[in-house]
């Protein structure tokens, strides 16, 4: 690399001193990233490159891929909690109105990300998406009851919810340049080695510490009843075409 050469990479790549680096900053970063070229050009070299680090500094923060991907989709999460608060919708139907709309424009200001948003928690593979986080889904079925709802009716209402939620904002980020492909290509991890991953226990205590409704209701939520609910929502989409053609 002759002077000029290196004058120029030391321009391209702003010094950051790795002790102003933080998890969210890596991860909010690592957002941008993704909003900008998609989750499948997303690097811990680039990411390291934008933050002005060595590759290897980046995992005091962050533990490799998936932790990454699960932190920019938590990061997302944490705006929803506002809207949970049954306390700011008096009537179950405006919260689910609210809910869904915060939802939505998770799709529409991050479409590349909502894929990620989309797919089951690699802890809770029986909750459902796009309500991803464990706490969210504790905090939607705690105000649902807080409504009135029975454990039965909260847990169908979940479902039936998220449902309609994850097949309209699929379909939507898809048109506004979401991949329609799976999401499982491995991100470049640079030349730096992984350090291993946390323990396995750790999402059992969250869930036993930190969301007792979706604890409780565990047995519900992990019921299989895929086709019971396809037979209901084509029979509701029926009848709605029905009243539209019928006027």
């Amino acid at each position: 690399m002759t002077g000029e050469e290196g004058a120029q990479a030391e321009v391209s790549a702003p010094s950051r001193p790795a002790s102003r680096l933080s998890r969210d900053l890596v991860v909010r970063t690592a957002l941008a990233q993704i909003d900008e070229s998609g989750v499948q050009n997303l690097s811990m070299r680039s990411l390291a490159q934008e933050l002005g680090v060595e590759a290897m500094s980046l995992y005091r923060y962050v533990q490799g891929k998936e932790d990454l991907l699960e932190a920019v989709v938590a990061l997302l999460m944490t705006d929803l909690m506002p809207s949970l608060d049954p306390a700011v919708n008096p009537h179950w139907q405006g919260y689910l109105q609210a809910t869904a709309h915060q939802i939505r424009r998770i799709a529409v200001e991050h479409p590349r990300v909502f894929p990620l948003v989309a797919t089951r928690h690699p802890a809770a593979p029986w909750l459902r998406p796009p309500l991803r986080s464990v706490e969210v889904v504790n905090e939607f079925l705690s105000a649902l009851l807080s409504y009135g709802f029975t454990d039965r009716e909260a847990v169908d209402v979940y479902r039936s919810f998220t449902s309609f939620l994850l097949g309209q904002l699929l379909l939507e980020s898809a048109t506004r340049g979401a991949p329609t492909g799976p999401i499982d290509a491995p991100i470049d991890e640079g030349d730096s080695a992984q350090p291993a991953t946390e323990s396995a226990g750790h999402a059992d205590v969250e869930l036993r510490e930190e969301a007792p409704e979706v604890v409780r209701l565990r047995p519900m939520l992990s019921e299989d009843r895929s086709d019971e609910e396809f037979e209901v929502s084509l029979e509701a989409l029926l009848d709605r075409l029905d009243r539209e053609l019928t006027r």
